[in-house]
């Protein structure tokens, strides 16, 4: 969904050191769009900042939208943004939501969380809860004052092991994903020396595609072929246009006149995601999987470029 809501910023608190939580709600009430755990909206904040935070209330509630916010001190001005202007009373619009993150249903699930990660995972742990499915959740943070939402994850008892770095040193995941089995999927979210961690474990012995992560930052590029200059056909108008070596399909389409959506511009947010009709995409976003870059039916074309020299695509 890309639709666009006005929101009001309803209810504002401090969730640890460093984080904020808001409550979103519509001005004038009534529900807001529907969306299922790992979902998250992008924020339309002045000066054409867009940024993309993850619902972390509950999907049944209707009427309002929950995230939570890490200040960055080293951020690209979003989340300082977020922290000094966005007060009880701010309108705003929001576009959403969107998942790229989505809970699949199975027996058993190990969730990995490290800071500001735990956010997407907060829903789906009450939805694996409350489908009766088995769970753990292995939390990591510097220090336990910064991390969020330790209250509520208190109720859920032995199986969330909280872990601030401060107190027991740097994750166990060997012993966390000791066990591979094909009825457990493994959701993490965090930064990316975690996020690579647990790639490299479960990449030996854990069956394909047990593995789920939500990326904040662009993992490094993986692209196969040289930024050589190659045409993209946007087959709704038949317009045929030049992507320069060094340049990107994105900005081809917005400098010849054509509207698109777009966010990030990294390859982590899944808004410019677009179908391809012919050619072999060059993948190098953070969004797809595998088993979708093998396919080639869509690409990021904020990001990733042509493997051949024609793309043809659903614009």
């Amino acid at each position: 969904m890309n639709d666009e809501t006005e929101v009001v910023v309803a209810g504002r608190e401090r969730a640890a050191d460093g984080v904020v939580r808001l409550t979103l709600r519509r001005p004038g009430g009534g529900p807001l769009p529907a969306w299922e755990p790992g979902a998250h909206v992008d924020l339309l904040l002045d000066g054409g900042l867009v940024r993309q935070y993850s619902l972390c209330g509950s999907p049944r509630e209707r009427t309002a939208w929950r995230i939570a916010v890490l200040r960055e001190p080293d951020g690209r001005g979003g989340s300082a943004y977020v922290h000094d202007r966005l007060t009880v009373g701010t309108r705003l619009r929001v576009r959403g939501p969107r998942n790229n993150f989505p809970l699949r249903p199975a027996e058993r699930y190990l969730f990995i969380a490290g800071g500001i990660g735990i956010t997407p995972l907060l829903p789906m742990i009450a939805a694996a809860e409350r489908a009766g499915a088995r769970w753990r959740l292995l939390y990591g943070g510097r220090t336990r004052a910064s991390m969020a939402f330790l209250g509520e994850l208190a109720g859920y008892g032995d199986a969330v092991s909280v872990r601030p770095q401060d107190e027991t040193g740097i994750l166990d995941l060997d012993a966390f994903l000791a066990e591979p089995d094909v009825r457990t999927l493994v959701y993490c979210c965090g930064p990316e020396p975690l996020l690579a961690a647990v790639e490299e474990r479960c990449g030996s012995g854990w069956p394909a595609g047990a593995l789920q992560v939500e990326r904040f930052h662009p993992r490094e590029a993986t692209g196969t072929t040289e930024d050589a200059a190659f045409e993209v056909v946007l087959a709704r108008s038949g317009r045929a246009l030049t992507v320069p070596a060094g340049g990107s399909v994105l900005e081809a389409i917005r400098s010849a006149g054509v509207e698109v959506l777009y966010s990030c511009t990294e390859g982590t947010c899944g808004t410019c995601e677009t179908d391809v009709l012919e050619g072999e995409p060059d993948h190098r976003d953070s969004v797809l999987t595998d088993e979708e870059r093998a396919g080639g039916e869509t690409m990021m074309i904020c990001v990733s470029r042509s493997r051949g020299p024609r793309l043809v695509l659903d614009l």
